[in-house]
């Protein structure tokens, strides 16, 4: 079994969600998560002065699947959420040990 996490823009959750609605997934989990990356920080616009804010919001997606499945998943996902733009987020593939 693998874990996959994927960090994605926010506005891209949904879209990534459904396109894995009808996937062979075991568990899912959605969190609003903070971060940065290569962009480091992006500046905002606010009464008419720039100010830098550390972090970028996203949203981490964390699935659990069967091996077999795993490359399916990261397609359905990567088909969805890339850009090729900085930003675009992270995925990572852990492997799982089942204890029970």
């Amino acid at each position: 079994m693998k874990q996959i996490i994927a960090v994605v823009r926010p506005h891209l959750a949904e879209e990534v969600l459904t396109s894995l609605r009808r996937a062979p997934i075991e568990a899912l989990s959605v969190t609003e998560v903070k971060g940065y990356g290569r962009q480091k920080s992006y500046l905002d616009e606010y009464q008419e002065t720039e100010y830098s804010q550390a972090f970028v919001p996203k949203v981490e997606i964390a699935l659990w699947v069967d091996d077999s499945r795993c490359d399916e998943i990261l397609q359905k996902i990567t088909g969805v959420a890339r850009s090729g733009r900085i930003g675009d987020g992270k995925i990572f593939v852990l492997p799982v040990a089942e204890y029970l």
